[in-house]
């Protein structure tokens, strides 16, 4: 799969940036996230780099054939309206595995939206990993997986720490239209 990988994202021409992550367990962020495309770059990316994190879709996205495709992509369908439940969903799956990484797209939509969703930053915190903080640039056809960040006791210290990391990326989604860097006011 790696091999493959590979060509693909070459073929299109597409680039790895930075190390991939050195631990075992970890959460990985990505943005912008404005296309269903941002998942198969990213699979695709993540996988060449030699490793493949869940990545949680809503279940409504696992319809005949898409599902399959999903599933053999390693998704793992969510309930959303059960949001109360997918941080500590998550966290059970870091307690019971000696490797888990997840990635998660804070925007939580592929719309414009205005504030991050902070799932991402209590499941690491509750299940003691770091955080990768990696971009999808459309413009530069890159995927940065980029700063490891430990979280700390302060929240608002660490959410301006992430803010001004993307802030300073200032990456370029498939849709532009659909992401602004405001969004990351956390």
């Amino acid at each position: 799969m790696k091999r493959f990988s590979g060509f693909i994202i070459r073929l299109f021409g597409w680039k790895l940036v930075d190390n991939p992550p050195i631990d075992k367990k970890f959460v990985v962020i990505a943005l912008p996230h404005t296309s269903m495309m941002d998942f198969v770059w990213g699979k695709l990316v993540f996988s060449y780099a030699g490793f493949s994190p869940a990545i949680f879709i809503k279940k409504e996205m696992f319809f005949f054939p898409l599902g399959l495709i999903l599933k053999a992509l390693g998704a793992v369908p969510i309930n959303r309206s059960r949001s109360a439940g997918m941080v500590e969903q998550v966290i059970d799956y870091f307690n019971k595995n000696d490797e888990f990484s997840v990635c998660i797209t804070p925007e939580g939509t592929r719309k414009l939206t205005s504030r991050l969703k902070r799932g991402f930053y209590f499941i690491a915190r509750q299940a003691n990993v770091p955080i990768y903080l990696s971009v999808l640039d459309y413009k530069t056809k890159s995927m940065i997986i980029g700063e490891r960040f430990l979280t700390t006791d302060d929240i608002d210290a660490d959410m301006e720490h992430i803010r001004n990391y993307y802030i300073k990326m200032n990456p370029t989604a498939r849709h532009p239209k659909q992401f602004s860097t405001d969004c990351v006011r956390l």
